[in-house]
């Protein structure tokens, strides 16, 4: 029985671990409309993947330094931008968590975004942002 309680204990703090995924991606999506790219970049772990995919920053950025990069030239270029966010959606294990969401920026021009991040250990480790010009919203 005491077996059993403490994997029960230790199954229960790994699911706390990752609960705040769908907190952590919106808040995310908050600061990328904010401009504001410390809070952007605070999450990622020090080997995180960043697929951008479509338009002017298409590529991989790898690392902490190289995705602040990114954000950099994104922040710089569009400024303060209005969010919309649509279809989140978390799944998670004891491992970790994937969100994936529709998400448009909307400023200078309007940023069509197919989201998916993934957290291990409360850290961002790979994110993937999809420019999709035909993301509609269901509401």
């Amino acid at each position: 029985m005491r077996n059993i309680t403490l994997a029960a204990v230790l199954m229960t703090a790994s699911l706390t671990a990752v609960a705040g995924a769908k907190e952590d991606a919106i808040a995310h999506f908050q600061a990328i409309a904010a401009g504001d790219v410390a809070a952007v970049t605070a999450p990622y772990g020090e080997q995180a993947v960043f697929q951008w995919v479509g338009g002017p920053l298409d590529g991989v950025y790898q690392g902490a330094e190289s995705i602040r990069g990114v954000w950099e030239k994104f922040t710089k270029a569009n400024g303060m931008l209005a969010l919309d966010v649509d279809n989140i959606a978390e799944s998670a294990n004891p491992k970790g968590a994937t969100v994936t969401a529709n998400v448009i920026f909307k400023g200078k021009s309007t940023i069509k975004v197919r989201y998916v991040l993934t957290f291990r250990e409360s850290k961002l480790v790979n994110e993937t942002w999809q420019i999709d010009p035909n993301l509609g919203m269901s509401y």
